[in-house]
């Protein structure tokens, strides 16, 4: 075995998103402000800074101005502030009910927050970073946890490169690095890999819900300037969803004659024959959202999971040597749609915390006091007043959850005296396919609804081909064997990105992987029935290239 070059480092942070890249610039400022001098890391398994990152996005920018009350005059790309927010009750695919703003809950409310790419402002908070003095490793993936021998973390290693299909070395073999830290601060994101890993062998998770996802799929189009009206929020409910399935499309009028439209449908969801992709096409047809994108241009696609359990589901926060911060742990607050201000929040608290250990003569093998300056904080509060949100919608439907929330937020404000749990988790919703009615999706018309390979097509997706799969499965039989007659194997629908099929070969049904297609909005490691398929990460670099997403 190849020894792999090791760099040390005071803080190892994992992942170039909000949370991790606001670790990096608070641990920066602080070692400024002290006097000290900082060793930091970021490694980022996308190209570049904000090539992974995928959002909505409607920012509430709280967070960014705790960070830097000066982030205007510093040109954080954070200019289209929110001037309307229309909801919209879809009850058929032809009519709606527009929403009075008096019964829009308060969460939904977007003034003072502002319509932006995320993957632009990672790219400028990892500028502030830089400049900052951090060191910033865009194209690494961190895929293996390294501890020490007292079983606590001390750092990650990168993925090697150059490793062929076959599993041998390639004449452009490269060893991977180990990166050492004191700390080590996880923020890949929703349903880190790592993240995971960590949650499993520390038990994390135990005195917490399951964790409750969502598969979020996005366009950018260019519309006609007539069309356009910048500052508009438009966010529907209803159809093409049932009452029992949670899901709801958004439509974010941006600068330049852009649209960010998109659909998130709740990973709970029962019947095995439901495509999340293909709901989405529909979803654009309905006059609501077709007045806007009709003569326009479709210019970028993605999709990514989203976090939906809220506080229930929080793991622990800390363990030996490192912590887990914003959407690998899971702090999107469902009842806002938003997950950047926490993330930003969280990276901030675990830096200043690190630090304060840092400083330390007797330095702590766990910052615990990471965990309590959240619970300390308005985060905290935040996604308490939000904890029944999700629940509510799981127990009583769509439309009755969607009551039960104007209740809670408008009359009460997050202050009912009881909290509400769904122990079940995702990938146990599912329905047999036998006993769940068949879902004929139109066919994409190329103009407003579009194939997944032509959609993947947008995203830029690239992955070296000659490479071991990251798409594994702990039993290869299992697809056909066990997903195909019980639930029609749903990979084959759930995926957003057409990297799962069942193919005829020699007269037999054989489950094909096409991993070069993977998006990595990881729905195949939340949603399969029987937890078969292993999410890992591939050579650095790979995956997809967001333009602004």
């Amino acid at each position: 075995m190849t020894e792999r070059e090791s760099m040390e480092f005071d803080v190892v942070i994992v992942g170039g998103g909000p949370a991790g890249l606001a670790a990096a610039c608070k641990l920066m400022q602080q070692a400024e402000k002290n006097g000290t001098e900082l060793n930091i890391v970021v490694v980022e398994k996308g190209a570049e800074i904000g090539a992974h990152i995928l959002s909505g996005n409607v920012f509430e920018p709280r967070g960014l101005a705790e960070l830097y009350p000066d982030w205007k005059e510093r040109g954080a790309p954070v200019t289209s502030e929110v001037l309307r927010d229309d909801i919209h009750y879809l009850t058929s695919d032809k009519k709606s009910i527009k929403v009075p703003g008096l019964f829009v809950p308060k969460p939904m409310h977007n003034k003072g927050n502002y319509i932006i790419s995320l993957g632009k402002l990672c790219q400028w908070l990892g500028e502030q970073a830089e400049a900052a003095g951090a060191n910033i490793f865009p194209g690494f993936a961190a895929s293996e946890i390294l501890y020490d021998d007292q079983g606590r973390v001390r750092g990650v290693a990168t993925s090697d490169m150059g490793i062929g299909k076959d599993g041998q070395q390639k004449d452009a073999y490269q060893p991977g690095y180990e990166l050492l830290g004191k700390y080590t601060v996880f923020a890949e994101g929703c349903r880190g890999s790592l993240g995971e890993q960590l949650i499993q062998k520390f038990d994390l998770r135990a005195a917490a819900d399951p964790q409750h996802y969502g598969i979020g799929i996005k366009e950018i189009w260019e519309i006609e300037p007539s069309m356009h009206q910048e500052g508009l929020v438009v966010h529907t409910m209803g159809w093409p969803m049932n009452n029992r399935t949670e899901g709801g499309g958004f439509l974010y009028h941006a600068a330049n004659n852009q649209v960010f439209l998109g659909f998130i449908v709740a990973l709970n969801y029962k019947n095995p024959h439901l495509s999340p992709f293909a709901e989405f096409q529909r979803w654009k047809h309905h006059p609501k959202i077709l007045q806007y994108i009709e003569g326009g241009r479709r210019i970028a696609y993605g999709a990514r999971a989203v976090n939906k359990g809220g506080l229930q589901s929080l793991p622990k926060l800390t363990f030996p040597g490192g912590v887990l911060v914003g959407c690998d742990a899971g702090f999107l607050n469902g009842a806002k749609i938003k997950g950047a201000h926490t993330a930003i929040k969280t990276g901030m608290l675990a830096a200043e915390s690190i630090y304060a250990s840092l400083e330390c003569d007797d330095r702590a093998a766990e910052v615990t006091e990471y965990e309590s300056s959240v619970k300390k904080s308005w985060v905290f509060d935040e996604l308490h007043r939000a904890r029944n949100f999700g629940p509510a919608l799981h127990k009583f439907g769509t439309f009755l959850g969607a009551a039960f929330t104007f209740i809670d937020q408008n009359i009460f404000r997050g202050k009912l005296p009881f909290t509400m749990h769904n122990a079940e988790a995702d990938h146990d919703s599912l329905a047999k396919a036998q006993d769940a009615p068949k879902i004929d999706y139109p066919k994409p018309d190329g103009v407003i609804s579009f194939d997944r390979l032509s959609s993947v097509y947008l995203s830029s997706t690239n992955h070296e081909e000659d490479q071991p799969s990251h798409l594994t499965l702990k039993d290869a039989a299992i697809p056909i064997a066990v997903n195909l007659p019980n639930y029609d194997e749903p990979a084959q629908r759930y995926c957003p990105a057409g990297v799962y099929e069942v193919v005829e070969e020699g007269g037999e049904s054989k489950f094909q992987i096409n991993a070069q297609n993977c998006v990595h909005c990881k729905t195949c490691d939340i949603k399969d029935p029987t937890q078969n398929i292993i999410w890992t990460v591939p050579e650095g670099g790979g995956g997809p290239n967001y333009p602004g997403m």
